[in-house]
């Protein structure tokens, strides 16, 4: 009720061309730049030449593979920027509707788990994108989603700066879990938006560690 009657005060306006109706509408939507095939299967780097980039062939992560559609520019960029930094939470439900209709049928899973946050830097946003993408698309998964059983125990310096080898080290023993809470389970590992897919990589050999039979990432976007 309180969600329609602020539609009514505040009717909604895509955050790509400003028609009203939708947070995003069909054609900003459908304008979203998709990934080429020419993708790595496990880590989904754009534009490699074979089915495996040469970070995932030699070094294997601990993730099966990242489901993504789109690349990370124009107006999905403009919505993840404002969902994670200007505090726009309402565009969680409708950028992981566009994911899901976008990558299609998934393997099912176990649980959902967000990419967490140290608690000094939720102290200071207020809240965590990824949990807040992970808890839509567990909804629309009818999946349940797990946000206290992996944890962030480093505050790590943000990464948009570091080269692909300062991401890795930046990030290694990053997170922890629980040994054994996770045992056999087949894990959905969500976040905004993978680069060199190192968060990714960091946060799915502790679910593995802790016993998780397997763990897929979904991201909205993938960097170059």
């Amino acid at each position: 009720m309180i969600r329609t009657l602020l539609d009514i005060l505040f009717p909604p306006r895509c955050v790509g061309c400003g028609a009203r109706g939708s947070w995003i509408c069909g054609r900003c939507s459908a304008g979203f730049t998709r990934l080429a095939p020419n993708r790595c299967s496990i880590c989904a780097r754009p534009n490699v030449a074979s089915d495996l980039c040469s970070a995932c062939r030699i070094d294997p992560p601990s993730f099966q593979t990242v489901h993504c559609a789109f690349h990370f520019e124009g107006c999905l960029r403009e919505a993840i920027h404002r969902l994670k930094y200007q505090g726009a939470r309402h565009l969680a439900d409708p950028l992981s509707s566009c994911a899901l209709r976008s990558i299609g049928p998934l393997p099912p899973f176990d649980a959902v788990i967000p990419i967490p946050l140290h608690p000094t830097r939720l102290a200071q946003r207020g809240f965590n994108q990824s949990g807040l993408l992970a808890r839509s698309i567990g909804r629309a998964l009818d999946v349940p989603v797990v946000e206290d059983k992996l944890r962030r125990i480093r505050d790590t310096p943000s990464q948009i700066t570091l080269t692909v080898v300062e991401r890795r080290r930046n990030v290694q023993g990053a997170f922890a879990t629980d040994p054994g809470v996770l045992i056999g389970k087949s894990i959905l590992l969500v976040d905004d938006v993978a680069t060199t897919g190192s968060t990714l990589r960091a946060a799915a050999f502790a679910l593995r560690h802790a016993g998780a039979r397997s763990v897929d990432g979904l991201v909205l976007a993938r960097a170059v």
